[in-house]
């Protein structure tokens, strides 16, 4: 599925940015988890149901518990390259936890990162936590170089300006790199995605790929969802790898990836730390469980890797 007016289609898919922003801002001032910085990039909205804001505190601690596994295969000199980051606040949370990486790269299209690099070159919090040591910031319009940390406005569909724009960033294609998606891949045409994930494999020795986004689309909730997305500009154009969690996965293994592993929220979820979530499931009432059900089997966690030193990472 194409959208028949590209030009509208990446204006919607930007404004999902400041949707999942402000989800993420409800449930951090909740007291879900903590996020000293969100609040800088996003204005306070209208507060989020209790299946949203849990469904966020999912997503977020699924994915950093990934996140956290390819940090202690990696050894001491990796990187993580963040595509659609949006405003997305990784890079600081990392670096508060003194979990450091070699380098590490945003990318999204060039409106949200110019965005993005006007908010951190007027907040003196998010500017000092990536100075170098010499203080040099190189800054565009929409690009954004400081110590190991980069911001690039690109269209991922693009495959020789998003290595253009990697170089520029200083990324090394030799060291352990993580490649983090969420709600991105979706939103391009399947045969993009393919090139997309194919040259990431081909380019990079070693590579952990996380992705969330939908799954089980192909059921009557599922096709509520799209439906909604649709009529909000947002048409899911590579919605044909989110039927289930083997088409997930069938998508990395049939461009080069050496192996692939995928779960639905609920089993993400269950995952979790027993005495964090009895925590947060004290913070709101949530009346309805069976929504917050459907809305976890409509979502998925999947990773893909390259080389032999992430094999044995799972959600155990």
């Amino acid at each position: 599925m194409t959208s028949t007016n590209p030009i509208s289609s990446n204006e919607g898919v930007q404004a999902t940015n400041d949707d999942a922003s402000e989800c993420k801002r409800c449930a951090v001032q909740l007291g879900y988890w903590e996020d000293r910085y969100i609040s800088l990039f996003i204005r306070a909205g209208e507060r989020k149901t209790p299946e949203i804001n849990r469904g966020y505190y999912a997503r977020t601690k699924g994915v950093e518990m990934f996140i956290d596994k390819f940090l202690r295969k990696s050894g001491s000199e990796r990187q993580i390259v963040n595509l659609g980051s949006g405003f997305d606040t990784l890079y600081w949370r990392l670096k508060d936890a003194n979990k450091n990486v070699t380098n590490f790269v945003d990318l999204d299209f060039p409106n949200v990162t110019a965005r993005k690099c006007y908010l951190i070159k007027r907040n003196k919090i998010l500017l000092d936590k990536i100075h170098n040591e010499d203080g040099e910031v190189r800054l565009s319009a929409t690009d954004m170089h400081a110590g190991n940390y980069h911001i690039v406005g690109v269209d991922l569909r693009n495959l020789h300006e998003v290595e253009g724009k990697l170089n520029e960033s200083e990324v090394k294609f030799n060291i352990p790199t993580l490649f983090l998606a969420e709600c991105v891949l979706v939103y391009i045409d399947a045969p993009q995605v393919e090139q997309l994930l194919s040259w990431i494999a081909n380019k990079f020795d070693s590579a952990f790929f996380i992705n969330y986004e939908q799954v089980n689309m192909g059921d009557k909730f599922g096709e509520v969802m799209l439906s909604n997305l649709r009529a909000r500009g947002c048409p899911l154009a590579g919605v044909s790898a989110c039927q289930n969690l083997e088409t997930q996965r069938q998508r990395f293994l049939a461009t080069g990836w050496h192996g692939s592993l995928a779960w639905d929220m609920m089993e993400v979820y269950a995952a979790l730390p027993g005495s964090d979530k009895q925590r947060i499931e004290n913070i709101e009432f949530l009346d309805e469980q069976v929504l917050l059900y459907q809305l976890f089997q409509h979502y998925c966690i999947c990773i893909a890797w390259k080389g032999e030193m992430f094999s044995k990472i799972d959600i155990t």
